[in-house]
């Protein structure tokens, strides 16, 4: 869950090992909640869930957050916060985060386009939104996502 365009998408399309998300410049380009399934020895459920919120109505941020993600029912083992790691922490993220804590759920946070080894410093921006499990990850070039996937399959057998 994320901001949009922080790389949700690509993110997915890379845990799937497929193009089932359309990838775009344009925000909003993905709407509808995606399931795939990651091949392989560690294969585990993966699922995408847009969470780019309207503007355009006047219910309240939570309330939109809820409605639109389908948080009530939804009871997924671990969530993925997608950041954009080149953009700062804004007052979404953090309100995000505070939703998200209320899940119960374990929470990771991808910080996103950490696309050299250099760019990996770029997490201490996002110390501020309190997420311990912080993994800079290149959705793109498919850097870090495998000590992501390490780090959430790792509820799973604990």
């Amino acid at each position: 869950m994320g901001r949009p365009n922080v790389g949700k998408s690509t993110l997915f399309n890379r845990i799937v090992g497929s193009r089932r998300a359309i990838v775009g410049d344009e925000p909003g380009i993905t709407r509808d909640r995606l399931y795939g399934m990651r091949s392989g020895a560690d294969a585990a459920s993966a699922s995408s869930t847009p969470a780019e919120l309207s503007r355009k109505t006047r219910i309240s941020f939570r309330r939109r957050f809820f409605v639109r993600l389908g948080l009530r029912s939804m009871k997924p083992a671990a969530i993925v916060m997608v950041v954009d790691g080149r953009a700062e922490v804004a007052g979404p993220d953090l309100e995000l985060v505070r939703l998200l804590r209320k899940t119960g759920r374990p929470l990771f946070l991808a910080v996103n386009k950490a696309d050299t080894e250099k760019q990996a410093s770029i997490l201490d921006e996002f110390h501020r939104l309190g997420i311990k499990q912080m993994f800079p990850v290149s959705a793109e070039h498919g850097r870090g996502i495998d000590d992501l996937l390490d780090a959430v399959f790792e509820i799973f057998t604990a």
